[in-house]
């Protein structure tokens, strides 16, 4: 059985529940922590549990359409199947590890099952074909059922706002063995640890290394071994390759400009151009420092961040 991390009410704002949320590991956490998830990835997830939160942040449109929908989706299994669901109004906490939680959409009466409620772009309904059910979503039910102990979990989904699927998951001992070992470690070691995952090409490796090393000390240098200066190779080649594609695709565009003259769009069988007018207001710096610099220094800010450059020497 699991236990209850905090009660959910009416007047829970965002800000606590964003808080609560940052003392674990939860059902959304999971396929991220595993490497499996294609919207974030463990150094999201390291950033999400350590850095403070100070304000409310907007949910994204995604996410605010999809928990308007919520009830739209579980009314409408409810009357499918004839289960009868409930909310469960709680954060709840796995009973050995209080950081593993689960804040679950929905549980059926009498039942030791639960209800994942989801919505999904008509572009992802070749994922929910068949006995399809996305990856992710399948170790977001299996962190639940580690959680609450219960013994299967349904999952519902409205595809395009017009295509309704449910499907039943069943408990997958070993699959949340494995998964509570991840989350056991990615906890320990890099959220109690303060070790940062290993990073990749996204930018949320980058705003970390942003946060986790803010300041150069002044004059320090270290050395390059073999395999930096092999990263740094391919990445000159790289930088080469990216040049070359970017004149390349400049060429294109200014000879579809010139097909199009004053024409403000162009139509095809395949493609779409538009090349209209824009415009913006901005301030010049410049006058204003000189012909109002009280003005120019009450407005100014200073900001500090690192630069990165690499130049071959050798």
């Amino acid at each position: 059985m699991s236990r209850v991390l905090t009660k959910l009410t009416p007047e829970t704002t965002r800000l606590e529940w964003l808080r609560y949320r940052q003392a674990g590991i939860g059902g959304s956490d999971a396929a991220a922590v595993l490497g499996l998830s294609r919207w974030k990835g463990p150094i999201d997830v390291w950033l999400d549990k350590t850095k403070p939160i100070e304000q409310e942040d907007g949910a994204s449109e995604a996410a605010y359409w999809g928990t308007v929908l919520e009830d739209v989706v579980a009314h409408e299994f409810a009357k499918r199947t004839g289960l009868t669901v409930r909310r469960r109004n709680a954060i709840l906490m796995h009973d050995a590890h209080d950081f593993i939680l689960a804040n679950i959409d929905r549980e059926l009466v009498g039942q030791k099952v639960g209800l994942e409620c989801k919505t999904a772009s008509a572009y992802k309904k070749e994922e929910w074909s068949e006995d399809e059910i996305p990856a992710e979503y399948i170790v977001q039910c299996q962190h639940y059922m580690a959680v609450t102990g219960y013994e299967a979990w349904w999952i519902a989904c409205l595809i395009g706002g017009n295509q309704f699927v449910y499907k039943k998951i069943e408990r997958d001992e070993e699959l949340i063995e494995m998964l509570l070992a991840a989350e056991v470690d990615f906890w320990n070691r890099y959220v109690l640890g303060g070790e940062m995952p290993p990073v990749d090409g996204s930018d949320a490796s980058k705003n970390a290394l942003q946060k986790f090393y803010p300041t150069a000390e002044d004059g320090a240098e270290t050395t390059l071994d073999f395999e930096q200066e092999a990263m740094l190779a391919d990445r000159l080649a790289l930088l080469t390759l990216k040049d070359d594609c970017e004149e390349k695709i400049q060429a294109i565009d200014n000879q579809i400009k010139a097909a199009m003259g004053e024409h403000e769009a162009a139509v095809g069988q395949r493609f779409a151009v538009k090349w209209g007018n824009t415009s913006r207001t901005t301030v010049d710096s410049k006058r204003l420092k000189a012909e109002h610099p009280d003005i120019y220094q009450q407005c100014s800010r200073t900001s500090s961040s690192r630069t990165f450059r690499v130049k071959e020497i050798g």
